[in-house]
């Protein structure tokens, strides 16, 4: 019998790249999908193929137009905020939030996956990001699965759909150790929010700095 397939969203960061791990682990067929929305950071998607690749994973790169994505320090807004105190980083909806991104990347994968035959969604929303992005919530991820089911011809008629969060509860440090554990080559990974055409990372962003506390 083939393994069961499932759609992994895939950043090039070092949460995804987690996901991508555990989800091959748990024997499902990996198909991840990344997405090209005029992100500054655009060296993730680099990452992102090479990371699919190493893991022997099917890759699709979906592009969509940027001005969905407007207003926010990763496309076209703000500059990325620096040199914040990790506390401080969890007080209100940071600049670096992108206008729905999660929920428009979801039903794009969501579409791919009714249209190859899986079930299985899997996202690497975490416990670090809750208070800053109301899109990495746990009832965010709940709700999106609910839509799923019902907005779906596989979830009224079908298996329907399952939405895996597996980071949802685990701190920086906890995902990487998971990594570790997994073989992840974090080196292969990109975090910053502003990573130059080299993926070299600035040092100081909220990303940055949250990778750099959970190596520690």
């Amino acid at each position: 019998m083939s393994s069961p397939s499932a759609v992994v969203l895939l950043s090039g960061g070092l949460d995804s790249a987690t996901v991508l791990a555990m989800a091959a682990d748990d024997g499902f067929e990996v198909h991840a999908m990344s997405f090209e929305y005029g992100q500054r950071h655009g060296h993730e998607l680099e990452c992102a193929s090479r990371i699919a690749e190493a893991a022997g994973a099917r890759h699709v790169v979906a592009r969509l137009d940027p001005s969905a994505f407007r207003g926010s320090a990763l496309t076209d807004g703000p500059e990325v905020p620096i040199d914040r105190d990790l506390d401080a980083m969890e007080e209100g909806i940071p600049d670096t939030y992108v206008p729905a991104r999660n929920t428009i990347m979801l039903s794009h994968a969501l579409g791919y996956a009714e249209g190859i035959g899986s079930h299985d969604l899997f996202i690497g929303v975490n416990a670090v990001d809750y208070s800053g992005y109301p899109d990495c919530r746990p009832a965010f991820v709940e709700a999106f699965e609910r839509l799923a089911n019902l907005a779906t011809r596989a979830g009224v008629e079908g298996e329907g759909f399952c939405i895996r969060a597996p980071l949802q509860h685990l701190s920086k440090a906890q995902i990487i150790q998971a990594g570790q554990a997994l073989g992840v080559d974090y080196s292969q990974t990109v975090s910053c929010y502003q990573a130059d055409e080299q993926g070299r990372a600035c040092g100081v962003c909220d990303s940055c700095r949250l990778r750099a506390a959970g190596f520690a």
